[in-house]
């Protein structure tokens, strides 16, 4: 049955139509996704004030090492301090169904709250699935955060103003990191930011079953084999709430929330069942659904007007949390 869908932002809808979708991943597709370049970091950092930039890797458990980079406002220069103020730190996870992309995808947006904030920002490269699987993707975000926390000082780093973010994938292993610094007890997180998060490998809601069948930008079908692939053949109790957060019982004590998502997107309903889950269980969040917005809209063209007032929005809400 071919569900009714709700319309797509006039703009958004003529910006889409030159874009080439698909509406199912393969091993032979998903190679050559991985085989495109990303757009050239440099071009991104053209154009802004100077920005000091330093390479690291972090030792996974298993040994492999993962890759961080990190951002910061140029510690010299016209109008820089012999000893500026610890700054607060966007830790970024990068999307891509958890099977591509890599620690510079979609960067532009936590670089905008370098630039705002003067934010040390972190992008971690976790491993992919189907190479690793389970809490594999998760545990090395946890590493990588870790090694930020113990570093902050040298970094320069407030430890207290620590903010997850990612968007799609990113968004989900965000809310699974939250999940898993509550339980752990450490590393102390201010905020987390989900931009469209990933958040339920069960995949049966309605804005799911909306968006199958058809091409789009991340379809049901997609979202499928990315799961199936990051799930490496567990079913039922052996799936992680850290890996799927929807499937945590108890989303008490996280750390103060915003999520958006689109309207005309797969994963419009487990977003907004996941704030209401963060109130009902006394919580603080703000959700945003952005009517006519598909799956990473903002990402994708992030001059078009609803893209430009849902990056401000949560730009906005960030200078509020960090003023207070």
């Amino acid at each position: 049955m071919d569900l009714a869908r709700p319309a797509l932002d006039p703009e958004l809808s003529d910006l889409l139509a030159d874009m080439p979708l698909m509406s199912r991943l393969s091993p032979e597709t998903l190679a050559a996704l991985r085989r495109m370049p990303s757009p050239p970091l440099e071009s991104l950092l053209a154009g802004r004030p100077p920005i000091d930039r330093r390479e690291i890797t972090v030792p996974a458990e298993d040994g492999a090492a993962i890759p961080l980079s990190i951002f910061s406002r140029a510690s010299t220069g016209p109008g820089r301090t012999a000893e500026p103020a610890a700054a607060p730190c966007v830790y970024w996870i990068h999307g891509g169904g958890m099977v591509m992309g890599d620690r510079f995808s979609q960067i532009d947006i936590p670089l905008e709250w370098l630039d705002a904030f003067g934010a040390v920002v972190a992008c971690v490269d976790y491993r992919l699935a189907p190479e690793v699987t389970g809490t594999t993707l998760v545990d090395d975000c946890h590493r990588g955060l870790l090694w930020i926390v113990r570093h902050s000082e040298e970094l320069g780093i407030d430890p207290t103003r620590i903010i997850v973010a990612g968007a799609s994938a990113g968004g989900g292993l965000a809310a699974g990191l939250s999940l898993l610094a509550r339980d752990l007890g450490s590393p102390a997180i201010a905020a987390q930011v989900l931009i469209c998060p990933m958040l339920d490998h069960r995949n049966d809601t309605t804005s799911s079953h909306q968006y199958s069948g058809r091409p789009g930008v991340w379809t049901r079908e997609m979202n499928e084999f990315g799961w199936r692939a990051v799930l490496g053949g567990l079913t039922g109790d052996e799936v992680s709430p850290y890996v799927s957060p929807a499937l945590a019982d108890d989303l008490s004590g996280l750390p103060t929330t915003y999520i958006d998502t689109g309207s005309a997107e797969v994963f419009r309903d487990e977003d907004t069942d996941y704030a209401t889950r963060i109130w009902a269980a006394g919580g603080q969040a703000e959700l945003h659904v952005w009517a006519g917005g598909f799956h990473g809209f903002d990402a994708l063209y992030p001059r078009a007007d609803i893209s430009a007032t849902a990056r401000r929005t949560r730009t906005d809400w960030l200078a509020r949390l960090l003023r207070r």
